[in-house]
């Protein structure tokens, strides 16, 4: 039997978030069904709410930064049980035997993920709606455990913005005698300051903003530099091992190319469009440096970081809000301003009756 959901919907490109009723599938054998507690609300939510990546189905429910308590597990199911504390992020499945999906890379399925909205199911084609709602059915190979001591509301943005900047610096083995850069200090950014410090590295901030020094070293930064000051960019030169970079608009990644080191690495995570201005190539070649790219992270490495944040205190900084502040919310992020995440107290979901 199919389950009765409220939540909170997009209905086109054009019109605000409001409350909208819509039908769960009736859990597999393979199934957890989770109440939720807490959604983070992920910038690429309103990218997909307007259409601007194109592809965008209606209605949408958004939400891909899910914490909740199992309500029901499917007869198949061992790993879990009711009234457990957990997560699901950007992805409820994928192919499963791809090479990706065998090294736990799931996010680069060569079939591609099914992802948590705005997706289809791969068994029943459905749509996939997120959690700007009350209740979610994911397979439990895509549910992840919340350990103790981590505070739900803020691990729920760990869960796209967290392992967005986790997986990068994994991957690059980043940890002691590192010398790290983060450009940008949003929801993504924050998260690369703590845990690039809680790795090991000495870590430095990039920002156009002045002013933001003492933010910046309360997250983890041991130095600040000001990249629209052409002083403090040269004074840097040849400095960095990494530059974890997480601003999701155009920008000219050339001046940061100069900062690395011989072999260094820039990794892009916020950006999907094309790079605008063009990168000059001898930046790459006379220092053998690289630029990359890496989207959120596997299912075991989110695991992985879920657990390091419960080891290290390490939580998002977020603000709480009602999901009827959800178009406010929006417009806020909008103008950059929240520190740094919002995640929306679903119980708030009971005033709609």
């Amino acid at each position: 039997m199919a389950l009765a959901i409220r939540g909170y919907a997009a209905q086109s490109a054009t019109t605000p978030l409001a409350p909208h009723r819509f039908e769960r599938r009736e859990p597999r054998a393979d199934d957890v069904v989770i109440d939720i507690l807490y959604c983070g609300v992920c910038h690429s939510d309103i990218h997909q709410a307007r259409n601007e990546w194109g592809g965008s189905h209606y209605p949408m429910v958004p939400g891909h930064e899910i914490i909740g308590r199992v309500a029901a597990v499917g007869e198949q199911v061992t790993g879990f049980k009711p009234g457990e504390l957990v997560g699901v992020g950007c992805m409820v499945d994928s192919c499963q035997h791809c090479d990706a999906c065998a090294q736990g890379l799931e996010q680069y399925c060569k079939e591609v993920a099914t992802f948590t909205y705005n997706s289809t199911d791969r068994r029943d084609g459905l749509p996939t709606y997120g959690g700007y709602s009350e209740r979610i059915v994911v397979s439990d190979k895509f549910v992840l455990r919340v350990p103790d001591g981590l505070d739900p509301k803020s691990a729920a943005p760990l869960l796209c913005a967290g392992i967005t900047t986790w997986s990068p610096l994994r991957h690059w083995k980043i940890g002691k005698d590192h010398k790290v850069a983060v450009v940008g200090l949003g929801g993504l950014g924050h998260m690369g300051l703590k845990f690039a410090k809680a790795l090991g590295a000495e870590v430095t901030l990039f920002t156009r903003s002045p002013g933001k020094e003492k933010e910046a070293r309360r997250l983890g930064a041991d130095h600040v530099v000001l990249s629209t000051d052409a002083k403090q960019m040269a004074a840097v030169a040849g400095r960095f091992d990494f530059i974890l970079d997480t601003v999701p608009h155009q920008h000219d990644l050339n001046p940061y190319l100069s900062t690395l080191k011989l072999d260094g690495v820039h990794v892009l995570v916020g950006l999907v469009e094309p790079i605008d201005p063009p990168v000059h190539a001898g930046g790459l070649i006379f220092g053998r440096r690289a630029l990359a790219g890496s989207l959120i992270g596997g299912i075991p490495e989110t695991q992985e970081m879920l657990d390091f944040c419960a080891a290290h205190n390490i939580g998002a900084d977020v603000e709480m809000i009602d999901i009827q502040q959800i178009n406010e919310a929006y417009s806020r992020m909008l103008k950059s301003d929240v520190r740094y995440r919002f995640v929306i107290d679903l119980a708030s979901l009971e005033r709609q009756g």
